[in-house]
């Protein structure tokens, strides 16, 4: 059976895209949720070769297929309609030669490289509201009992510290689900891999003269894992007969992938998350604030080069191994040299509408969200995005100085002092990105626009 083919044939009679809602599937059916169910299309549908049977649930309309062929056809209607709608949207805004140029060049961008942090970035963007709940509660408790040690004995004090480190009780599982999803397989299967090198019990396990060490390698490990069970997952379903294929794909994936992970990819894993862990403690311990300073003025040209999302699993990593991610602090300077890039910016310029820009955008920089400040004022106007870098880089070396790390990632700025190991130095740091940024910024100057700033697209910046 072509499921592609089969999907292009349910699509012909229930579409267009404007008519189908939500595709899914269970163990047997494809279940499609539509605006307009009609008896002339159940007919069409049962005349299909490989479809055994119709049934609708108000404008739920369910295709029995049998096990295996559900999800085959529906992953192909899901691919199919992604690319109908794409085209649509394509059609109604009426591309012109420069929007055709913007398709090619991003196109052209999308590498497997660019495409991997892609997919890591999905994998790590559900987990931040989880990190910063769990992050802000393990900051706000450790000043707490900083400030009064006995109350750790305390119920309620227990309570919180379980509720703060429940993101990581649970990292693993989480990953794993999310990164099998993301990699094209079955995201219980990934949660249960991640589950298999987690297991408590693998400490009872020798292997040689070794025990096996439950977590091995951390995230580094579970990635490596999932991404390979989501691999021969898709492999497998493609040579294993539909009406096995629900017995028979998750058995031997959990088995080849997990007898691979134990003996194979969580060493391997470990490997690499131990040379990521020592070299980031060498480099910021060895080269002080030197290495901070260079981290924290590339940052912003980095973040611009969208390579950024490949420092997340490290963060994750480096917190799972140490408790804290001294890179975050580091980096998160690279916003604050913009703050007083920006607040020099305001003071010397007489365009009334880039004033306004900076009003505007500077609360929301100084809470960590950059993006207003560096493409409405810093980057158009050119040398200051240059002197926010020196002015981030000033407030890196302090940070990487007195080792200041963090406890939760997904927040930057002012916010991320509540779960730094050290709050009051890294406000020091926060303090001498500002005014390095604003002393620099004053110095070197700018062209001061006479008309209103534009983007790219020449349209106002806001």
């Amino acid at each position: 059976m072509n499921y592609d083919i089969l999907a292009e044939k349910i699509y012909r009679i229930v579409g267009p895209t404007t008519n189908i809602r939500h595709a899914g599937n269970c163990m047997t059916r494809l279940r499609l949720q539509l605006d307009k169910v009609t008896p002339e299309m159940n007919a069409s549908l049962k005349a299909i070769e490989g479809i055994i049977g119709i049934h609708t649930a108000d404008t739920e309309l369910q295709i029995i297929l049998g096990p295996g062929a559900a999800e085959k056809t529906a992953s192909a209607l899901k691919a199919l309609l992604q690319r109908e709608r794409s085209a649509e949207n394509h059609e109604s805004c009426g591309i012109g030669d420069g929007e055709k140029l913007h398709a090619r060049i991003r196109a052209r961008n999308a590498t497997p490289f660019k495409l991997l942090l892609k997919k890591i970035s999905h994998i790590f963007i559900p987990l931040i509201p989880g990190f910063i709940a769990c992050g802000l509660i393990m900051g706000l408790l450790n000043l707490l009992l900083k400030a009064d040690p006995s109350l750790g004995s305390m119920a309620w004090v227990k309570m919180l510290s379980v509720m703060g480190n429940g993101i990581f009780y649970g990292m693993n599982l989480f990953v794993g689900f999310n990164a099998a999803r993301e990699f094209g397989g079955s995201p219980v299967l990934g949660g249960i891999l991640a589950a298999i090198i987690t297991h408590p019990a693998l400490k009872d396990i020798m292997l040689g003269d070794e025990f096996l060490m439950p977590g091995r390698g951390g995230i580094i490990a579970v990635l490596l894992v999932t991404s390979f069970g989501a691999w021969l997952e898709l492999r497998l379903r493609k040579i294993i007969p539909s009406m096995l294929d629900l017995l028979l794909t998750p058995l031997l994936t959990i088995l080849i992938a997990g007898f691979a992970a134990l003996f194979i990819l969580q060493p391997v894993g470990g490997m690499i998350a131990s040379a990521i862990g020592n070299g980031v403690t060498i480099a910021i311990h060895e080269g002080g604030a030197l290495t901070g300073f260079l981290l924290g003025g590339l940052w912003l040209p980095i973040v611009m080069l969208g390579i950024h999302q490949a420092m997340t699993p490290i963060h994750v990593q480096l917190i799972q191994e140490y408790g804290v991610t001294l890179l975050l602090p580091i980096l998160a300077m690279a916003g604050c040299g913009q703050i007083g890039a920006c607040v020099a910016v305001y003071f010397k310029t007489r365009n009334q509408f880039l004033k306004k820009t900076i009003l505007s955008a500077l609360p929301v920089g100084i809470m960590g969200i950059g993006e207003p400040l560096i493409y409405g004022v810093t980057l158009p106007l050119g040398r200051p995005f240059i002197t926010a870098c020196i002015g981030g880089a000033f407030g890196g070396a302090v940070q990487a100085a007195f080792s200041v790390g963090s406890s939760a990632i997904g927040i930057s700025g002012l916010p991320l002092t509540t779960v730094t190991n050290q709050p009051f130095i890294y406000l020091a740091g926060i303090l001498t990105s500002y005014i390095a940024g604003f002393a620099i910024t004053w110095v070197a100057g700018f062209d001061d626009p006479e008309e209103t700033l534009k983007d790219s697209t020449g349209e106002k910046t806001l």
